[in-house]
C-alpha cells in the first residue's frame, strides 16, 4: 500500500494517512514517552517561496538598507510619521505596514521576531532549501522524514501518550492536502483540506462505513491509529459543529484559503481531540517582479498573513499559555533590489515565535551582521549568524519538553549554546 491514502467519498472528500511498514515500531515508541505539561501545542507556519525578511522585519536603522532599496525600502517611522513607514519596534527594526495586527501582539509581549536567521546552506533552490528546513538536516538530501514527525515518534509529551496506548489519531495535523516533508515519517499523522472534509456532515452513512471497514478490515502494520479512537475523534468533531463555528473574542479571521486553515487549527485545539503539533503554509513569497514596498504584491500577503495569525491569537485567548507559533521561510532575499522592481533567491531570513511563554519580551532576537557590502553573505544576501536549528530546538525543549535533540535534529551540534531564549526556560 503506498505511504498516503487517500479517501474521496462524498461528504467525507479528502483524509490523507500516513502510513509505513515502520508502524509497528509506534507501540515501542509509545512505551518510552513521557508525560508533560496538559495541552502543549505547536503551530509551525511555512511561508513557501522565500519570504523577503528585510521588508517584513525592516532594519530602518541600518542606513545601507535604503542604499540598496531606493525603491523597496520600508521608510523608516520618522520619516514617515507612522503612515507608510515601518512599525517601530525598539529603534533599529520595526514592522511591515502591512502587520499591523502583530504589533498589538509584541506590546503584550507575544511577538518574538528573529532576523538573520535560517539555513546554513548555501543553495538559492526553492525546492532543496524547503527540504532541508523540513528535514532538519541542510544539505543531506537523503533524509527520508520530517524532523516534526522525528519529534512525535521519539520524544512525546502529549496527555493522551500514556505507556501501552497509542496516541490519539489528532495527535499531529497538517492543514494540507496532503502530508507535507516535515511531518513524514513513521508516527502518525493527519492531512486535511479541512474539517468539514473530514468530518462525516450526513449523520453516519456509507462513507462513514467504508473508513470504519479501512479500519477493522485492513492489517494493523498498514493503517496508523486505532480505529475506536478516530471514530470517537469524529464523533468529537462533529460535536463541535465545524460548519456553526465561531470564534471567540471578535476574532475575525480573513476569508482566504490560509485565514481558514487557521481558524481550523483553532477548532481542533478547542475541540480537545489531542492535538499537540499542527501545520500549515502558504505561497506566494518569491516576489522577483513588482514587489512592492509599504503597499503592493508583498504588503498584500503580508496582510493576510499577519490578520490570520492574530485572529488565531485571538481565538484562543488564555489558551496561548500553552500554544507556540512558530513561521518560517526557506531563505530570504537579496539585499539589493533587482532591474523589475522585485528581490531574488537569498540568504539568511526572519521567523516570528508567539506564544505566553516567550522569555525576554519586547526584543528582537540574533545578531545583526549589518548590510555594509563587506558585511553581506557573498556580496549580495544577508548573513547568517542564527541556524534554524538553534530556534527549532528551542522550541522543541523548552515548550514541547523534548530531550532527544540528537534524534530529532541529527548531525547538529549547536545545541543549547546557540539557543537565543526566546522562551523561558
Amino acid at each position: 500500500m503506498d505511504r498516503r491514502v487517500f479517501l474521496k467519498n462524498g461528504a467525507l472528500s479528502l483524509v490523507t494517512l500516513g502510513l509505513s511498514p515502520s508502524f509497528l515500531r509506534r507501540t515501542a515508541f509509545a512505551m518510552e514517552l513521557p508525560r508533560a505539561a496538559r495541552g502543549k501545542t505547536l503551530i509551525v507556519l511555512f511561508q513557501r517561496g522565500a519570504a523577503d525578511a528585510l521588508n517584513v522585519l525592516v532594519p530602518f536603522g541600518d542606513a545601507h538598507y535604503y542604499t540598496a532599496r531606493p525603491q523597496l525600502a520600508i521608510g523608516s517611522p520618522a520619516r514617515s510619521n507612522g503612515t507608510l513607514g515601518a512599525i517601530d519596534l525598539d529603534g533599529f527594526f520595526g514592522l511591515h505596514p502591512a502587520l499591523q495586527s502583530f504589533k498589538p501582539l509584541w506590546d503584550r509581549g507575544l511577538l518574538a521576531p528573529i532576523h538573520a536567521v535560517g539555513s546554513p546552506s548555501a543553495t538559492r533552490s526553492h525546492f532543496d532549501a524547503q527540504d532541508y528546513m523540513e528535514t532538519g538536516t541542510p544539505d543531506r538530501k537523503g533524509t527520508t522524514d520530517g524532523w516534526l514527525n522525528r519529534y512525535l515518534a521519539v520524544q512525546g509529551t502529549c496527555e493522551a501518550c500514556v505507556p501501552g496506548k497509542a496516541p490519539p489519531p489528532f495527535r499531529a495535523v497538517a492543514m494540507a492536502a496532503q502530508t507535507p516533508r516535515i511531518l513524514e515519517g513513521s508516527s502518525p499523522v493527519v492531512a486535511m483540506n479541512s474539517i468539514e472534509e473530514f468530518s462525516i456532515r450526513t449523520g453516519g452513512g456509507d462513507a462513514e462505513k467504508r473508513l470504519e471497514a479501512l479500519y477493522r478490515t485492513g492489517s494493523a502494520d498498514l493503517v496508523h491509529g486505532s480505529g475506536t479512537e478516530m471514530f470517537e475523534a469524529l464523533k468529537v468533531l462533529r460535536a463541535a459543529n465545524p460548519q456553526q463555528y465561531k470564534p471567540a473574542a471578535g476574532a475575525d479571521y480573513p476569508r482566504s484559503p490560509f485565514g481558514q486553515r487557521l481558524a481550523q487549527i483553532a477548532q481542533l485545539i478547542k475541540a480537545g481531540v489531542g492535538l499537540e503539533v499542527a501545520f500549515a503554509d502558504v505561497g506566494g513569497w518569491d516576489t522577483h517582479v513588482n514587489q512592492g514596498a509599504a503597499q503592493g504584491q508583498l504588503a498584500n500577503r503580508l496582510r493576510d498573513f499577519g490578520d490570520s495569525v492574530s485572529a488565531l491569537v485571538a481565538d484562543l485567548g488564555d489558551r496561548m499559555d500553552d500554544v507556540v507559533i512558530l513561521t518560517c521561510s526557506e531563505f530570504g532575499r537579496t539585499v539589493r533590489q533587482n532591474g523589475t522592481g522585485g528581490t531574488d533567491h537569498g540568504h539568511a531570513g526572519a521567523m516570528f515565535v508567539i506564544g505566553g511563554s516567550l522569555g525576554t519580551s519586547k526584543k528582537v532576537h540574533g545578531r545583526w551582521p549589518g548590510l555594509a557590502p563587506e558585511q553581506l553573505y557573498e556580496g549580495r544576501d544577508l548573513a547568517l549568524t542564527t541556524d534554524f536549528r538553534a530556534v527549532f530546538s528551542e522550541v522543541v525543549s523548552r515548550h514541547l519538553g523534548g530531550n532527544r535533540l540528537d534524534a530529532i535534529f541529527p548531525g547538529y551540534s549547536g545545541r543549547e549554546k546557540e539557543w537565543l531564549g526566546v522562551l523561558r526556560g
